[in-house]
């Protein structure tokens, strides 16, 4: 396996975590076939989102992946009006990922960052370890250390 940006990044911040494979379909970059390819729980494998505000620009949302982005929620966690979801043609431009490798850790830049706060009740979560087919797991605690992310309720 091939050390990803995200991998380097946690290593040089002494940041434990665990590597998870899985075969890649491109026809199929759902969390549900994630979660199906994994084996994971899905309340604990979490899906990159990013969203853009027009007061405060782009924020960063980690959710499990079977949920859903409550945009109001969002917006208020951010201190926006409104906001609306990235669009995919503009992902690598604004984060250095693809759809279905988008990390939290490791973007081109650091956005706000919230994650559902469902992710405490789990010792570990997995999210893209920066390309498809890689999850890396770790404490959803040092996650949120690390990208100095919130925790709060996001989901539909």
């Amino acid at each position: 396996m091939t050390k990803t940006n995200v991998m380097r990044l946690l290593e040089a911040a002494k940041t434990e975590y665990e590597t998870l494979e899985y075969p890649v379909d491109e026809s199929d970059l759902s969390g549900a076939s994630v979660v199906r390819k994994t084996g994971k729980d899905k309340d604990i494998v979490f899906k990159t989102l990013v969203i853009s505000g027009e007061k405060n620009g782009y924020a960063v949302c980690c959710i499990p992946v079977c949920e859903e982005l409550d945009l109001k929620k969002a917006a208020k966690v951010f201190g926006e009006k409104k906001v609306e979801m990235l669009h995919v043609k503009d992902l690598l431009k604004v984060t250095g990922y693809i759809r279905g490798g988008c990390s939290p850790i490791g973007m081109k830049k650091h956005f706000p960052t919230a994650i559902d706060e469902t992710a405490v009740l789990s010792d570990k979560i997995f999210v893209s370890g920066g390309q498809r087919g890689l999850m890396i797991g770790l404490s959803p605690v040092k996650l949120s250390e690390y990208v100095n992310a919130v925790f709060a309720d996001i989901t539909v």
